[in-house]
């Protein structure tokens, strides 16, 4: 599906999904990404949902966020508290959401500048 916002600015946007895919400012990605208004990081190790640990929460951390959104594929699911709880503890509220989903909410708080991060589990 196609996802389309006009702005004017070089935020990094995503602009369509897909099965194992998802395109940032057209761009695809068939791999787990981190997703800021300033950058695309590939660096992050979470490569599905069931691995998830502490390690891979925490490394939102450094990144600030307000909201952290987790797009946990074509369904939605929901990762134990004590997995999170250092974001919680540094202010940060996450959502979990199917991919889609995530995607949609990523561009509509980029939109009203808040300081978001989305991570998509691919």
């Amino acid at each position: 599906m196609a996802l389309h916002l006009q702005t004017g600015n070089n935020q990094r946007l995503f602009t369509a999904h897909g099965a194992g895919y998802v395109a940032i400012n057209g761009h695809p990605y068939r791999q787990s990404v981190v997703v800021t208004a300033a950058a695309v990081h590939t660096d992050w190790p979470a490569s599905d949902f069931a691995s998830l640990d502490q390690a891979h929460f925490d490394y939102f951390i450094a990144l600030k966020p307000e909201v952290l959104l987790l797009g946990t594929g074509a369904r939605q699911h929901f990762a134990p508290p004590q997995l999170y709880r250092n974001l919680v503890a540094a202010g940060v509220a996450i959502e979990f959401m199917d991919t889609p989903a995530a995607c949609r909410t990523y561009n509509i708080l980029i939109a009203e500048d808040r300081k978001v991060v989305a991570a998509i589990l691919l």
